[in-house]
């Protein structure tokens, strides 16, 4: 399974990581080949993934450098990106509020492999994206399936030593953390159905 993560870029060496196929940086200015990740997001991102799903083929699509913020023009060209070298799985734990780009992901979503992504943001409202919720109370070994969203823990896999509240957590570890259960299976066939019932519903 080809998984593309939109984030920060990842440290290859982690750890919790050992290995990435190859990435890419986009930048406004263009691309490049300089995916190291600078922040530590994407690779505690990477971290979950590799976890759950540890034969995954992991690719760095690097959006983010010195912060967590890319415009709207870079992360299309990230999906973009994703669609033309021919990923299985997109894992994108950010996104956008701002309707007036609805019509841009609606026409990338259109041919994009599956995308994971947050729920309450533009494209996980969008019909045809797999949406993801936190909640604090779902084990990391689980998640649940709420009407049209995911939930799922908002942690990252724990560092030794680490508080769990002082290590990074959010809506974007959720997100990873369904990415590695989508993962795990041999195809993204019918994806969200075979989620669903795997799903750790009471």
């Amino acid at each position: 399974m080809k998984v593309a993560i939109i984030d920060s870029g990842i440290h290859p060496e982690h750890p919790h990581v050992l290995r990435v196929a190859g990435g890419v940086a986009i930048t406004t200015d263009g691309v490049s080949d300089d995916w190291s990740d600078r922040l530590g997001h994407g690779t505690a991102v990477a971290g979950a993934i590799r976890e759950k799903a540890p034969d995954a083929e992991l690719y760095a699509v690097k959006v983010f450098d010195r912060r967590l913020s890319a415009n709207i023009d870079v992360l299309t060209r990230a999906l973009e990106w994703c669609i033309e070298n021919r990923m299985d799985l997109i894992n994108l734990s950010l996104g956008t509020s701002n309707e007036s780009h609805r019509p841009r992901f609606e026409a990338i979503l259109a041919s994009a492999p599956p995308i994971i992504t947050a729920a309450n943001l533009l494209p996980g409202t969008l019909p045809g994206a797999i949406a993801v919720a936190p909640d604090e109370s779902c084990p990391r070994d689980q998640y649940r399936y709420d009407g049209n969203t995911f939930i799922a823990s908002p942690y990252p896999r724990s560092i030794p030593g680490v508080p769990v509240e002082r290590n990074l957590h959010g809506a974007s570890f959720a997100v990873a953390n369904l990415t590695g259960f989508a993962a795990r299976l041999d195809s993204t066939h019918d994806l969200r159905d075979r989620l669903i019932r795997a799903a750790s519903n009471p």
